[in-house]
């Protein structure tokens, strides 16, 4: 819950969750998977539908409000975050979550998502990342990959992708942490985003089953995942793969470069192989998780920061009440303060 409202559960079911739309996402779409994801965690949360906000901006995934049994809002492209700022400020007792995609959220967007998060707005914001623009048929997005083809790239996309995660951070988030639709870890990640005090953000890997199928089955396959998945636990090392899979490794730092390396674990001694303990305060390492390079390094997911400060909606009203204290609110004197006229006839006359 945010910092203004009493922490008191209200209890829920997924089904109470559902709404009696039609789903209209494309048979095998993940946005299905996030969708029960979401609806899952509510009730977990103790989340009160009456008190609870949906907010979108234009693409797949802004379907989201109709599908979910609370207050929505459907907004405009990229200005989800706009709304949602303007709904806590003026009923902070309400819980927003935002729902957005790499176009709408990272393109026309980029500006408003940089702002709810430099401001740290109290909202979970959920950005789909599919690499696509689903909705507008296919089109390269700003975090396509480089080489994608597409109607807009038909040679490949010669433009080097943004990562939402780093953009995040650089605009001073506070919260960031990564997951993939059909990850039983997905749940687990809501939940820490929502009970985080501020602009929590979620990058949300999310299979375009038509558009960019599969673009993510190179850490999230089955037969790959062990050895690719870097799942990130605050005080935990950061380790992965498996002896299956042809070994356990862990994430250590290379004292010679300051930048991160990988190390093979030898009879589970991470310790002697200088594996980094996952510390989620520490912002100088969350920047390098974000921005490892796939291939080489596995993708970084969960919790990878976490280091809450005053929510913007708490200081600005808290600065609105201390501006208050001790004045008459009289609209009349206000009104007749300084000097005024009245007006008679055609003239007027300075009184």
């Amino acid at each position: 819950m945010n910092d203004m409202t009493p922490i008191t559960k209200f209890e829920t079911t997924i089904k109470d969750w559902e709404t009696d739309q039609e789903v209209r996402w494309c048979p095998g779409c993940g946005d299905y998977a996030i969708l029960k994801a979401v609806q899952r965690t509510l009730p977990e949360i103790g989340a009160d539908p009456s008190k609870t906000v949906f907010v979108s901006g234009i693409g797949c995934s802004s379907r989201f409000p109709y599908y979910v049994e609370s207050y929505g809002f459907h907004t405009i492209h990229g200005r989800a975050p706009a709304f949602a700022t303007g709904i806590k400020l003026a009923n902070p007792e309400l819980d927003v979550w935002l729902v957005t995609g790499d176009g709408d959220g990272m393109s026309i967007g980029g500006n408003h998502t940089m702002h709810i998060l430099r401001r740290n707005v109290n909202t979970q914001i959920l950005l789909f990342n599919n690499e696509i623009y689903g909705l507008t048929k296919g089109q390269y997005s700003p975090t396509s990959r480089e080489g994608t083809n597409s109607p807009t790239s038909p040679l490949g996309s010669v433009d080097r992708p943004a990562l939402p995660c780093a953009f995040a951070l650089g605009a001073g988030a506070r919260f960031i942490a990564r997951a993939y639709d059909v990850s039983k870890d997905l749940g687990g990640v809501l939940k820490a985003a929502h009970a985080h005090q501020g602009a929590a953000f979620v990058e949300i890997f999310q299979n375009c089953i038509v558009y960019n199928k599969d673009r993510f089955d190179d850490f999230t396959a089955k037969g790959v995942a062990d050895q690719n998945q870097l799942w990130v636990k605050d005080g935990e090392p950061m380790l992965f793969g498996s002896v299956k899979s042809g070994g356990v490794k862990g994430i250590a730092l290379d004292l010679e470069t300051l930048s991160l390396k990988v190390v093979d674990v030898v009879d589970g001694d991470w310790q002697s192989a200088g594996v980094i303990v996952h510390n989620v305060k520490n912002r100088a390492i969350a920047h390098m998780l974000v921005e490892m390079p796939f291939g080489p390094f596995p993708m970084a997911l969960g919790v990878i920061y976490d280091d809450p400060r005053p929510t913007y909606e708490a200081t600005a009203l808290a600065q609105d009440e201390q501006a208050r204290a001790g004045k008459d609110a009289n609209l009349a004197k206000l009104l007749g303060k300084g000097q005024t006229w009245t007006v008679s006839g055609t003239a007027a006359d300075p009184v």
